[in-house]
């Protein structure tokens, strides 16, 4: 594995620029101000996204889901409340004979209550409204919330999250007052079908498939929205404390074998609890957590639970998976269990290492998987073996459509955190945000050809003169020093925790402007195969297209050359043979192979 600078190289290119500069009073002293005290991250209105490819999906994924029938979302529900049901049958995972009838309605109505409170679409707020008040029709006397009647068989736990979630963000994010009054209602009515204690589930196959232990943080929000005693009682009893978080935050590994990604999701539980109950172990649970993440489960693109399952570490099972299958990340889900853990985590530290992987799995999990089609059919599990193809799931409307519109619509919350006495750029988008400081009103908008070109400019606009402290997440994959400027001239800069700070007062029309450069390196995907590695450039995960055999072979970086009209993809020429190298997540229908040969 190629390494490359540290953090700790960085200073000292650093303190060059800030010599060169001859502007040492202007940097920012650790006595000065502290980034270890916790983020906060901005609302869905603060941040909005201007270009590139995380805003060309999301606008994407924005049209597809305004475009979802209603009457076909509903239908299912109607039926089981013997109420006329116009709309044809969804098919797949969300029919009346489904695999979990109706189980991610809830997830739409979150994700499309979130798109339109970041672009002020007034339609997504129209279709919420429109869904919650179907919704509401269908409950009933006795607020019969799931679509089954026989709803004790499919998964109630799993699917009231996922109803409270997206009644709570109704209410939140599009103002519709009866989705709070149905918070109660829904959670009341689906106590005789969950348990009064929680339990775990261990593989993917293995009963009992519900997973109370991923309700703590809709319950715990349910509960500071409604003050209703029951549902922090109900937290409490899910929490899924000595056989997970207990263990974890004592230092302990205890993931090989248990559901990948509910156990990921569990972790914003803890992350809820921490704040809820003030237990740093829940921290420590999850940095734990992350730490075994990183270093034992993960593939080169953030990834993780090849079948849906946790390995056992240092025995090589990454790479046997190469081979024995082809369901290596299920990606939707994982990237938004993966995100929200980097979050919790960058909010409760302020560690740069959290926004590393954060920025991983956004550029290479979620943004990379296959486009959906208009009748139900969406992308689930990622392959990273030889010669693989993006695919959809063989069912349609499967769990990954519910996580796909919130993840993409939470891209805003990823880029922009707000920290004591200014904000942190943590991932680098065309984008702006705008916060008010000390009283005076600032937009920060974001100028950038990244991830494909390593230029980022930032530039400021203010009501007034006003001071505060700008930080950019310095990448770990850097294998060279970064520049800093303002208005065109060196500055000096103080890292902390993997941020690079500039402190000053900024005048309207000030721009910072850096330089991260790009060069490609190797990752190897354990550690008993070094030589069976994947090819980066910056942040991005690069993959042979349409590969002419089943073991690509090692290509060396040095050879590779920027290939004329399509930007961001790659060539090496041996002899008469031609490799093409490409982002991940800009392959669409061709073949490809992630993981090379070489040794």
């Amino acid at each position: 594995m190629d390494i490359g600078i540290t953090r700790r190289d960085f200073l000292a290119g650093a303190a060059a620029i800030a010599l060169a500069s001859g502007e040492r009073g202007s940097a920012l002293s650790v006595a000065e101000l502290s980034i270890s005290a916790p983020l906060a991250e901005f609302d869905y209105g603060a941040v909005e996204l201007t270009g590139g490819p995380l805003k060309q999906q999301y606008d994407r994924i924005h049209v597809a889901y305004l475009a979802l029938d209603n009457d076909r979302l509903l239908q299912v529900y109607r039926e089981r409340a013997g109420l006329p049901a116009p709309g044809e049958p969804m098919g797949g995972w969300y029919d009346r004979d489904g695999f979990v009838p109706g189980h991610s309605l809830g997830q739409y109505i979150s994700g499309l209550a979130r798109i339109g409170r970041t672009t002020g679409d007034a339609a997504c707020a129209a279709k919420v409204a429109a869904l919650v008040d179907g919704f509401a029709a269908t409950l009933g006397p006795k607020d019969q919330c799931f679509a089954a009647p026989n709803a004790e068989n499919v998964w109630p736990c799993y699917i009231l999250d996922k109803h409270l979630a997206g009644l709570m963000d109704a209410h939140w994010l599009s103002g519709i007052a009866e989705a709070r009054d149905l918070v109660p209602r829904v959670f009341h009515g689906a106590l005789p079908y969950i348990p009064e204690r929680g339990r775990d589930r261990i593989g993917k196959k293995d009963p009992p498939y519900d997973e109370t232990y991923v309700l703590p943080e809709s319950l715990f929000l349910a509960y500071e929205l409604t003050q209703d005693r029951a549902f922090y009682d109900r937290a409490m009893a899910y929490l899924l404390d000595r056989d997970y978080f207990d263990p974890l935050a004592a230092g302990q590994d205890v993931l090989p074998g248990r559901h990948a990604y509910s156990h990921v999701i569990a972790l914003s539980s803890a992350g809820k609890a921490r704040l809820v109950l003030g237990d740093e172990k829940y921290l420590r649970a999850m940095q734990n957590a992350a730490h075994l993440l990183q270093s034992t489960q993960q593939f080169v693109t953030g990834g993780w639970g090849p079948n849906e399952t946790f390995i056992e570490p240092h025995k090589g099972q990454l790479y046997a998976s190469l081979r024995t299958t082809n369901d290596h990340f299920e990606t939707p889900c994982g990237s938004y269990a993966a995100i929200k853990l980097a979050r919790y985590l960058l909010c409760a530290t302020g560690d740069a290492r959290y926004g590393d992987e954060l920025e991983r799995v956004v550029f290479n999990g979620i943004l990379a998987v296959k486009e959906p089609d208009a009748d139900g059919d969406y992308p689930y599990y990622s392959t990273y073996g030889a010669e693989a193809r993006k695919v959809f799931y063989p069912k349609k409307w499967p769990c990954c459509s519910g996580t796909l519109v919130e993840g993409v619509a939470d891209y805003v919350k990823n880029i922009y955190f707000r920290a004591h006495n200014g904000v942190v750029v943590n991932l680098y988008a065309p984008s702006r945000v705008k916060w008010t400081e000390r009283g005076t009103g600032i937009t920060l908008t974001q100028e950038t050809d990244y991830p494909l070109h390593g230029t980022v400019a930032l530039r400021v606009t203010s009501a007034a003169p006003i001071e505060f402290a700008l930080r950019l997440r310095v990448p770990s994959w850097l294998n060279a020093a970064p520049q800093f400027r303002v208005n065109r001239k060196p500055v000096p800069v103080d890292l902390q925790h993997g941020f690079a700070t500039v402190r000053r007062r900024w005048i309207s029309g000030d721009a910072l402007t850096c330089e991260f450069p790009l060069q490609f390196r190797t990752e190897a995907i354990d550690d008993l195969h070094p030589e069976a590695v994947a090819l980066l450039r910056g942040p991005l995960v690069y993959v042979e297209q349409n590969p002419a055999d089943s073991e690509a072979a090692h290509v060396n970086p040095e050879t590779l050359r920027s290939a004329p009209g399509t930007p961001g993809v790659f060539s090496s020429s041996t002899g008469n043979r031609t490799r093409t190298y490409a982002p991940f997540y800009g392959v669409r229908d061709e073949a490809y192979t992630m993981y090379a040969q070489h040794g």
